[in-house]
């Protein structure tokens, strides 16, 4: 509430682009910037439900085509906020694909190359066109979509999980040179999140792969410390944060949004619990006498 009583969204005013946007966490981040009183350019190749999206949330929304390995698509993305909307406050550069499955044998150059594309040029691609127009204005917030597996081995293949260090590590260094500008970077680190990125991993077209998050739910509802898969509200509720003015001094993050994941191995899928172990360590000394 304002001070005349009126209900005011977290975002309200502020300008944003969200890339990713047609679906997963990208979806679930337009809903509520919208729901929160932002405006929001929905970029994404997936022009179907990209448009269905933006004529869902209606005039406060756009979608634009945007392939986030493309300079002119992501300059073009930025363009229109400040074109359709008179600005930019806020850039959420969050589009990503599978990457590789095999082993590092098996990876070829082209889905390498492809995969750091998309993550990591993308993620430089969003960074540099949001600072050309933040910097001047004195403010901005710019949050990157990195992973987990930029902290660990075995959350996803080697070109992704390179990909994911690498945004972790950019979001440092522009951070540290934005700060005195007023612009605030950080990116958030998703654990296991149920979205349709598994179901693309198994081949699937954008509109087969919605169908698969629904068991990815039940498949990953045991990976974590807290007992549930996580899902696209739970990282959108912690983007919507770093946007905001809430988080007014806050640059320079990695905030994994995990579940606990990142801990450690979970307890109740231990193979023998750990008094039982210490008990048969104790047996063993006897049993050596």
């Amino acid at each position: 509430m304002n001070r005349r009583g009126q209900d005011v969204g977290r975002l309200d005013g502020k300008r944003a682009v969200v890339t990713g946007a047609a679906s997963g966490i990208g979806e679930a981040t337009a809903r509520l910037f919208a729901a929160e009183g932002a405006t929001v350019i929905l970029a994404d190749v997936d022009e179907l439900r990209g448009k269905r999206l933006a004529d869902e949330l209606g005039e406060r929304t756009r979608f634009v085509v945007t392939d986030v390995a493309s300079e002119a698509d992501v300059d073009g993305a930025v363009a229109a906020s400040v074109e359709q909307f008179g600005g930019l406050d806020v850039m959420f550069n969050n589009a990503g694909v599978p990457g590789s499955t095999g082993s590092i044998e098996e990876i070829d150059v082209t889905t390498w190359d492809h995969t750091l594309g998309v993550h990591l040029r993308g993620v430089f691609l969003g960074i540099r066109a949001a600072a050309r127009i933040m910097r001047p204005q004195g403010h901005g917030s710019i949050i990157n979509t990195a992973s987990v597996a930029a902290f660990r081995a075995n959350y996803a293949g080697h070109d992704y999980s390179a990909a994911k260090a690498a945004i972790k590590h950019l979001t440092v260094t522009t951070a540290n040179e934005l700060g005195e500008h007023g612009v605030r970077v950080n990116a958030v680190c998703p654990g296991a999140i149920a979205t349709s990125i598994f179901g693309r991993a198994a081949g699937l077209d954008s509109e087969q792969a919605q169908h698969t998050i629904a068991f990815m739910t039940a498949a990953l509802s045991d990976a974590a410390p807290m007992p549930r898969a996580g899902q696209p509200a739970d990282i959108a509720e912690t983007v919507l944060w770093l946007a905001s003015d809430a988080a007014a001094y806050v640059t320079g993050q990695a905030i994994a949004i995990d579940g606990g994941l990142l801990t450690g191995s979970v307890r109740r899928n231990a193979p023998i619990k750990s008094a039982d172990l210490l008990a048969m360590i104790r047996q063993s000394a006897t049993d050596e006498i």
